[in-house]
């Protein structure tokens, strides 16, 4: 029994990869939220992190995000994911207007070790309401949407790595002439996430 106890206190590889799987899943829901991206009424309220956060009950869109999130958990537990890009384009011109970036880095050393990792699940969750914080204080200085607009996900994982067949390899989509802004990062101890947003520069006549 204290076995089990210590277990759930410390932070294992697998552990670790469903955290950060569960912060891209509320993140990437928040972003779209935030953004306009899908209309308001289409989401509803949860309590996570202390937070009142918005999550999509539009169920395709909900089956979609639980793929792409279920897929990320493995390659997390096998840390051959290095980044998730949330690009926003407008839906007329296909043009990227923003880029959500989170780098990820992943202590492979992990792989090799039996006991868990020291850092408590308050400390860790802390760090990841800032960033969801941080996320819904950005409309203050990003520019209004004033287009309909799409997003993608983008993946970077390691070459070797098998993809499945439903997913397809993409370009970078980077942004002409965009502003950059870092937000911040938190860790498990054995995942880093780092985030920053880039978005188009407005142009005045």
């Amino acid at each position: 029994m204290a076995k089990q106890q210590s277990r759930q206190q410390g932070i294992t590889l697998r552990g670790s990869a469903e955290i950060v799987a569960e912060f891209f899943s509320y993140g990437i829901n928040s972003i779209l939220y935030q953004r306009g991206i899908y209309p308001p009424e289409t989401f509803t309220h949860v309590q996570k992190y202390g937070l009142t956060m918005l999550v999509t009950a539009d169920s395709e869109l909900k089956n979609y995000l639980n793929n792409v999130v279920g897929q990320l958990k493995e390659w997390l537990a096998e840390c051959s994911v290095q980044r998730l890009v949330v690009v926003i384009s407008s839906k007329e011109t296909s043009e990227v207007l923003e880029r959500w970036q989170f780098d990820i880095e992943c202590d492979k050393t992990a792989k090799d070790e039996n006991a868990p990792r020291e850092k408590s699940q308050k400390a860790i969750q802390d760090e990841i309401k800032s960033v969801i914080r941080q996320i819904t204080a950005t409309v203050t200085f990003l520019p209004l949407l004033e287009t309909t607009c799409a997003f993608d996900l983008l993946v970077y994982t390691d070459k070797d790595l098998e993809v499945p067949e439903k997913w397809e390899e993409s370009g970078p989509q980077f942004i002409a002439n965009s502003e950059e802004v870092r937000l911040r990062s938190f860790t498990t101890t054995i995942h880093k996430v780092s985030s920053m947003v880039a978005y188009k520069k407005e142009s005045f006549p």
